[in-house]
């Protein structure tokens, strides 16, 4: 069953594409793929309308922003029925995934916009101090490109375009063409609140589409997806040496310690690699418990996924979103029997009425097997067993990816302190995944886990150019330095040194 198919081109002969449920193989609308023309001019008219959407003060900008809760609470029916039309997800999950914390991430950025976005004063240090004065002015980038991908289609795409938009600048969205209609809500809910049309505009296709947005004449990239992707989006932006934002993929671990809460880490294990079909960049992909734990951990586990339901009439793990990652899961969890795994639980699809992995467990895993090494993206929780928390770290840090990370322990301290030696993007105590949902938290990952960040207090200037506006204090006729140079020019600065440098004392006044 193809999610995605070729239909017949449009009247003016446009590509179109077909889409298919994952959870039934029913059809659920279609799109028309936008060109590389279409694509030049709606930047073209981006750019033109932007710069009255600028002018308006962040304040302003933010009210029309905020107005967007109400009206995605009132549509929040009709948004999560396109949700679960192009992705089978549960209803729960359309709700705690998509549309929660889409509301949450439009009232606090609309918060912050006016503080974080307003002209600033910087204190200037030591000898400056007396002469100048800095402002910090923000200003937009321009128009900016966001592509979003298919497994949280509604608030991986609403986040980074409320944050552009709140920052003064026009927005061409383009979502997955796995999930082009949960991704258009965004621009229609937005349009709804009082966002001018051509300030925020909607491209559909695939990757064809997707290079034009890149290549057109936009001031930056905001992209979620795979590693292969970023990594051509990366080049494109370098070759026009405009800046983008990658938020790539993980292979997260969880680290079981000693001291964890044993029924805790288990609920956890299961629910944080399970939750979404286990489509999140941020699911728990690798457990590693400590071996005194261990087998108390993996028999809890085995438990509670046995009695997860999913399928046709399941209410808990619904089907993977797209055909190609159910041959991915397949693939990977028989070369890891093929290698010695052992599947305590599930192991095997179920394609008759849609694309269903059913919920595994697999235990003797090593990391010569593609399940702990490459991103699964299915509700498998592959478990190793540890010596100890340093074999845990070692083994941890032993992945080309780094996005986040998880530690169970009742021990803060020591939490933090194993916290500090994983080589992530953020790690999480007794938890998973929640972080990307913390704004004031900055989220981003190391190695091949993406570029940049978002989120976090610099957020919403990270869609700006922090220009730095010096200002003259006393406006001199001349300055001292200045042509034409005499002994008492010199002598001056040959004063500042030696007053303002010579002692320990000094030194610290000047800073």
């Amino acid at each position: 069953m193809a999610i995605v198919q070729a239909l017949p081109p449009t009247a003016d002969g446009r590509r179109r594409l077909g889409l298919s449920s994952p959870a039934h193989g029913g059809a659920v609308g279609e799109i028309a793929v936008s060109t590389p023309q279409d694509v030049t001019a709606a930047v073209a008219a981006a750019r033109a309308a932007q710069r009255e959407w600028a002018t308006r003060s962040p304040r302003e900008r933010a009210a029309i922003l905020r107005g967007a809760i109400e009206i995605l609470i009132a549509r929040q029916d009709e948004v999560v029925e396109t949700i679960r039309a192009e992705t089978g997800k549960p209803r729960i999950e359309a709700l705690t995934i998509e549309v929660l914390p889409s509301c949450d991430f439009l009232n606090y950025w609309s918060a912050r916009a006016p503080k974080d976005l307003a002209d600033k004063k910087e204190r200037l240090h030591g000898y400056l101090r007396p002469m100048k004065k800095l402002l910090m002015h923000y200003r937009p980038l321009g128009v900016v490109g966001v592509i979003t991908p298919w497994n949280a289609p509604f608030v991986l795409s609403m986040n980074p375009v409320v944050q552009a938009l709140l920052a003064g600048n026009a927005v061409l969205l383009k979502p997955s063409e796995v999930t082009p209609h949960a991704g258009a809500w965004v621009v229609r809910i937005l349009h709804e609140a009082g966002v001018p049309e051509e300030v925020l505009q909607l491209v559909h296709g695939d990757g064809e589409t997707g290079a034009a947005l890149v290549a057109a004449d936009v001031d930056k990239i905001s992209f979620t997806g795979s590693v292969a992707t970023g990594k051509k989006i990366a080049q494109a932006c370098a070759r026009r040496l405009i800046p983008c934002t990658l938020e790539l993929g993980g292979k997260d671990a969880m680290i079981v310690c000693a001291d964890a809460d044993v029924e805790r880490a288990a609920e956890g294990a299961v629910y944080l690699s399970m939750f979404n079909s286990g489509q999140v960049c941020l699911s728990v992909e690798r457990i590693y418990v400590v071996d005194s734990v261990a087998d108390e951990f993996i028999r809890l586990v085995q438990e509670k996924a046995r009695s997860l339901t999913y399928g046709a009439e399941g209410k808990d793990v619904g089907p993977l979103f797209w055909d190609r990652q159910l041959d991915i899961v397949t693939r990977q969890v028989e070369d890891a029997k093929s290698r010695g795994a052992t599947l305590l639980v599930g192991g095997g699809s179920e394609t008759a009425s849609g694309l269903f992995f059913a919920p595994t467990v697999a235990v003797d895993v090593t990391h010569d097997m593609e399940l702990m090494r490459e991103e699964t993206f299915g509700p498998v929780a592959a478990i190793a067993r540890v010596a100890d928390e340093e074999e845990a770290i070692r083994l941890a840090n032993d992945s080309p990816y780094g996005l986040g990370g998880s530690v169970f322990t009742k021990d803060k301290a020591k939490a933090v302190r194993i916290a500090k030696r994983l080589d992530t993007g953020s790690v999480v105590h007794n938890d998973a995944a929640v972080i990307y949902g913390v704004p004031e938290a900055p989220f981003g990952g190391r190695k091949l886990s993406g570029l940049g960040q978002v989120n976090g207090r610099d957020a919403l200037r990270g869609f700006t150019h922090a220009q730095p506006i010096l200002l003259d204090r006393w406006q001199l006729s001349t300055e001292r330095n200045w042509y034409p140079y005499t002994e008492k020019s010199v002598r001056t600065i040959e004063a500042t040194l030696k007053y303002g440098f010579g002692t320990a004392l000094a030194r610290r006044l000047m800073r």
